[in-house]
């Protein structure tokens, strides 16, 4: 069975727990989008790992992981993602990860301009300065660097001197800021290329030889900072829902049998942008406190606020999910109420409009009785407090899907299968 898992709200839903327990029964895990401003965390034997452009399946044995062309690459990050990785005696080698030689790759001149565009904004984006943005605006406009240019000398060094006749006079004159020296980003670069261009390969090709093995295919962020979907402008750069499988991935030959959707108990969201049902004041304290709500790439606390059905019931059809994973429902565990929004309040006449700007929609809450009992340690369904079950059960009225997992807890093992 081939399966692609997606985030359902604006990212940090606890994707890379989750991809981590699924890839047992994997033989291949593929990431399809996005960059090193994301950050999959998983806890092994009490030591917390987070990766940020590598799949967290590589922690299991036998696994092949594969970074698509839909990713943009850092490689002085990538190099320490797997330099990190083998000090902690986990196996990363050309044979087990494979990039493609169609992704891109970040540059330094990508990270400076992310963080000068958002000094000269009124209107900030929120964004991470990792250099995404600018990245996928060279791809787009077909002055991007590539995998495969970066490990051919010759081709690196014309490309890149193009690049600088164009960005420089821009950085200097427009910006007033420094101008990038041809030299010193092609030494830095030149070196990264020798590390890294053993695991340089044609990935449509190899995951062809592998088309009879079992995928997942991991997306980064969530649906809602989709560049096309989510609420823009305050989004990503790159295409988070699950359609982008194939096209981040090169894989139209593999048939894809579940897509799988992750959201939390309640709502985060990272950096700027329009979020209906964030709590303030202590409430909110409370949700980044039990919840250790802080990114996982940044550092930078999430702001938190109640489960929003009306969002989530969006993004299932954007995904076509079949099954669902709740997460950190024993960040609930001990509040005597919760509220959940069920629907957005709108002048519009029909009832299944999805406002476009959600800046101005007002959600209308259900009261739940909360649990006040302990989650974290259960593994079996039937040991769930039942107000917890009651909670689970309305989710999966309102979406109109099965809840498969629930995560109660951040050890790697601290998931509950519901049965049917």
């Amino acid at each position: 069975m081939n399966s692609i898992v997606v985030g359902l709200q604006w990212g940090d839903e606890g994707k890379g727990k989750i991809i981590d327990y699924l890839c047992r029964k994997k033989d291949v895990i593929v990431r399809f989008q996005g960059g090193n401003n994301a950050g999959h965390t998983v806890v092994l034997n009490n030591k917390k790992f987070v990766f940020h452009l590598i799949p967290s399946g590589v922690l299991h044995k036998g696994k092949t992981c594969v970074i698509g062309n839909g990713v943009v690459i850092d490689p002085a990050v990538l190099l320490r993602e797997i330099s990190n990785l083998k000090k902690e005696g986990i196996d990363v080698s050309p044979k087990n990860l494979k990039i493609s030689a169609h992704s891109h790759v970040i540059m330094p001149y990508h990270r400076i301009m992310d963080g000068l565009r958002e000094k000269k904004r009124i209107q900030k984006i929120g964004t991470t300065q990792r250099g995404i943005g600018p990245c996928y605006v060279d791809k787009v406009g077909r002055c991007g660097i590539r995998m495969f240019d970066l490990v051919s000398p010759k081709k690196f060094s014309l490309k890149l001197k193009d690049n600088l006749r164009e960005k420089n006079p821009l950085y200097k004159d427009v910006y007033k800021a420094r101008e990038f020296s041809f030299k010193s980003i092609y030494e830095e670069y030149t070196r990264y290329a020798r590390l890294l261009k053993p695991y340089v390969c044609d990935v449509p090709d190899y995951l062809y030889s592998m088309r009879r093995k079992r995928f997942l295919f991991e997306g980064a962020q969530g649906t809602f900072l989709d560049i096309d979907f989510g609420t823009y402008p305050f989004v990503t750069s790159s295409s988070t829902v699950s359609a982008n499988a194939s096209l981040g991935s090169g894989i139209p030959f593999i048939k894809v049998d579940e897509i799988i959707g992750v959201a939390k108990a309640y709502t985060t969201r990272v950096g700027e942008g329009p979020f209906p049902t964030e709590l303030k004041g202590k409430l909110g304290s409370y949700f980044q406190e039990k919840g250790k709500e802080f990114g996982a790439t940044t550092g930078r606390p999430r702001r938190c606020g109640w489960l929003d059905l009306a969002l989530l019931k969006r993004s299932k059809i954007l995904n076509n999910v079949s099954r669902i994973v709740l997460t950190k429902l024993d960040v609930l565990d001990k509040l005597k109420q919760i509220e959940v929004a069920v629907k957005y309040k709108t002048k519009e006449k029909n009832p299944f409009s999805f406002p476009f700007d959600l800046a101005k929609a007002q959600p209308l809450y259900k009261k739940v009785e909360g649990w006040n009992a302990t989650t974290d340690g259960i593994r079996k369904y039937k040991d769930l407090p039942i107000n917890a079950k009651k909670y689970i059960a309305m989710i999966e009225k309102h979406l109109d899907s099965k809840i498969a997992y629930i995560s109660v807890g951040q050890m790697r093992d601290a998931i509950i299968e519901k049965e049917g």
